[in-house]
């Protein structure tokens, strides 16, 4: 097995790369400060003092009351009717070097474009050249994404967490435990429904674990049981639907406003709303008697008509779940947009109250709503991310093809390889250049070995269970925390 391919060459020169562009040139500024999305300035206390028809107290006179012993001014207030109009700017640089999170934001969003960069590479390397024998680069791109993408939700939802008021750490609990029962039901569905592959893959990991286990001398079996490996499952569902809960429903309100602010743009308006339908497509292409089993045998008339093999079909699943996740990243920006027009949304619903407001307040909810951008960004891109990143991991660890008209290869398990016998000792001769290159050769050699050893034990079938069951399980989070969303602001809110 080549450690020192081409794969592994790319790979290094992609991160040197991505260490020295990103001072200079990131893909995460340019979503958020290209110009095109608009901020909205908080007004000053002299501009409100003037909305409202009154002198702004001067420093000197808060100074003289302190003097006098009356002590701190009273807050400046204003009536809520006032005509007060938000200025907007586009958000530059300098605005978001002071975001919350921003740092967090601008790593993760890099490091997925150069990991997409890698991931197209490589298919381009494994279509022109038989590399069946190297280890896929772009596949450990694709787990180190996904691992970094959840590591930030649980940044995020510790935020949460900290927080003192607690509505938020009840959200996340609820949400995971009502993941915990859904998932607990969706792992006793037959494999007849739910075509995720479970079964034989796992069944597959314990057989060659236990082969491998005896090679190596043990003689006691594997003590895993499918009940507590089912379990250990739904607990990890559990934890991805606590993450993906706040996720889930702030899209729900920026699709809302998103839909209500492009009113006059119907293609822009369906666009968005198959966007936010997507997980909803993602769940029905696993469920085969939804997909598969109505693409095998359509019914015309009274014979069935075999539309798409079953390899065609599992291409056409791919491409679909990809083209859904790029359909969301085009429509980024319509989301963030109307995530920042909550600002002006607010101060015309503050118009309709009566009484005063201080105006601390009003500079504080201003000002707030641009701060948690790349909170919002994070919680748009996260979800997406998932299931492209999984998808690609399915396509490459499971053996997958993208061409519609090529058989995917059946998979079975792979033979457990025997141990290599170790290096015979160096000669007391051979000068230290020698045994130098014999090291690297034995190390090469192990670690060829251990590899092989782990491709035998974790097969592509059991990949292709697991990241199908990872991508239709990030989307069934996400469907069931938005649609609560568009049901908690549709009606709880106005209400």
């Amino acid at each position: 097995m080549a450690l020192m391919g081409v794969q592994l060459v790319v790979s290094l020169l992609a991160v040197s790369i991505m260490q020295k562009m990103a001072p200079h040139y990131s893909f995460a500024r340019w979503l958020l400060c290209s110009g095109r999305l608009l901020r909205f300035k908080h007004p000053s206390e002299g501009e409100l003092c003037a909305l409202a028809g009154k002198q702004i107290p001067s420093k000197t006179s808060r100074r003289d009351r302190r003097q006098n012993g009356q002590g701190e001014a009273k807050p400046l207030t204003v009536p809520k009717d006032i005509d007060l109009h938000l200025e907007s700017t586009p958000v530059s640089v300098l605005d978001a070097l002071v975001l919350r999170f921003f740092v967090e934001y601008q790593w993760l969003i890099d490091f997925a474009v150069y990991a997409m960069g890698i991931c197209l590479f490589t298919e381009g390397y494994y279509f022109v050249v038989d590399a069946s024998k190297e280890v896929n680069i772009g596949a450990i791109w694709c787990i180190l994404t996904i691992f970094f993408c959840l590591r930030t939700l649980h940044t995020l939802m510790s935020h949460y967490f900290r927080s003192d008021e607690g509505g938020e750490r009840s959200v996340c609990l609820a949400f995971g435990f009502l993941s915990l029962l859904l998932a607990m039901l969706v792992l006793v569905v037959r494999e007849d429904y739910l075509e995720f592959g479970l079964e034989p893959g796992f069944l597959s990991v314990f057989e060659n674990f236990e082969a491998f286990a005896k090679q190596q001398g043990f003689e006691w079996s594997v003590p895993f049981t499918r009940l507590g490996v089912k379990l250990g499952l739904a607990v990890i569902c559990a934890v991805l639907g606590a993450l993906l809960a706040f996720p889930g429903l702030r899209l729900a309100q920026t699709h809302l406003d998103a839909v209500q602010m492009n009113s006059d743009q119907r293609v822009i308006q369906i666009l968005l709303h198959i966007s936010f339908l997507s997980p909803l497509i993602v769940i029905v292409l696993w469920v085969k008697p939804l997909a598969r089993d109505f693409l095998a045998n359509a019914p015309m008339g009274k014979q069935a008509v075999t539309l798409l093999s079953g390899s065609a079909f599992d291409s056409v699943r791919l491409w679909v779940v990809v083209g859904l996740c790029a359909l969301r990243l085009l429509l980024t920006r319509y989301h963030l947009q109307a995530y920042l027009n909550l600002a002006p949304k607010w101060v015309e619903q503050m118009k309709k109250e009566a009484g005063r407001i201080a105006a601390i307040d009003i500079q504080r909810k201003v000002t707030r709503v641009y701060c948690y951008l790349t909170v919002v960004t994070l919680q748009y891109l996260i979800p997406v991310l998932l299931v492209l990143f999984s998808t690609l991991a399915l396509k490459s660890l499971g053996d997958y093809s993208w061409g519609l008209g090529a058989d995917t290869p059946s998979v079975a398990p792979a033979p457990i390889l025997p141990t290599a016998p170790p290096p015979p000792p160096a000669l007391e001769d051979e000068d230290d250049l020698e045994d130098m290159e014999e090291d690297i050769q034995a190390t090469v050699a192990h670690l060829s070995e251990a590899l092989t050893a782990l491709r035998a034990v974790l097969t592509p079938l059991f990949f292709r269970g697991l990241f199908a069951f990872l991508t239709w399980w990030v989307a069934v989070c996400q469907l069931i925390s938005s649609m609560f969303g568009i049901y908690f602001h549709q009606y709880l809110m106005q209400s």
